[in-house]
């Protein structure tokens, strides 16, 4: 009762926090401000976290080396936005008599992606699927992207500019090309002599 007066004095809450001690253990604060303070503190960590998610690319067993190298690219983009990247290969049908077609390809896959990328768990057989997972390697920066050329008018003022560098010579102002041409003379009877 006596910590409830000087709360009540001091315009501030009596907050329990220790309720199972012996006596119970209170403190005086202004316990709006607490809370706003406390979630001020979860938004800032909130914008500050990064959240990591897992990717997958899948494949076949047959897959083709450019469709193989096209994948490869894509896990590289995906890492270098920091995320997680699950690495598949499917077996269906006949596929599965030959589980170690599956190995080459994510050890080639791992191979190619060698200082990009470390595993974090390697090949692995998981029912019809064979996967590893790869993470970003500490240290890899990724290359960093050039602007593009820009849309719309500045595509065709710099077709226009490219133009007027190179002019071409037009067809009055080449020099005439000598032909052999016959002239034809019309005779009164109306034919054609050359």
């Amino acid at each position: 009762m006596r910590a409830l007066d000087i709360a009540r004095d001091r315009n501030l809450d009596l907050v329990e926090v220790s309720p199972h001690a012996m006596p119970p253990v209170c403190k005086l604060m202004d316990y709006g401000r607490y809370k706003y303070e406390q979630a001020k503190k979860e938004n800032e960590a909130r914008k500050n976290q990064k959240i990591i998610t897992l990717k997958e690319i899948r494949m076949r067993p047959r897959t083709d080396d450019h469709d193989v190298e096209v994948k490869t690219r894509k896990i590289q983009q995906f890492l270098a936005d920091g995320d997680k990247v699950k690495v598949s290969v499917q077996f269906r049908g006949p596929d599965m008599r030959h589980p170690d077609i599956g190995r080459k390809l994510l050890d080639g896959i791992a191979e190619e992606l060698k200082g990009i990328a470390t595993i974090e768990r390697s090949p692995a057989m998981e029912g019809r699927l064979m996967s590893m997972i790869v993470s970003r390697a500490p240290g890899w920066e990724p290359p960093k992207k050039q602007a593009a050329p820009a849309a719309g008018k500045n595509k065709s003022a710099q077709a226009a500019a490219e133009t007027e560098q190179e002019p071409v010579a037009s067809a009055t102002e080449q020099e005439p090309v000598a032909s052999a041409t016959s002239e034809a003379t019309e005779t009164p009877g109306g034919s054609q002599e050359q």
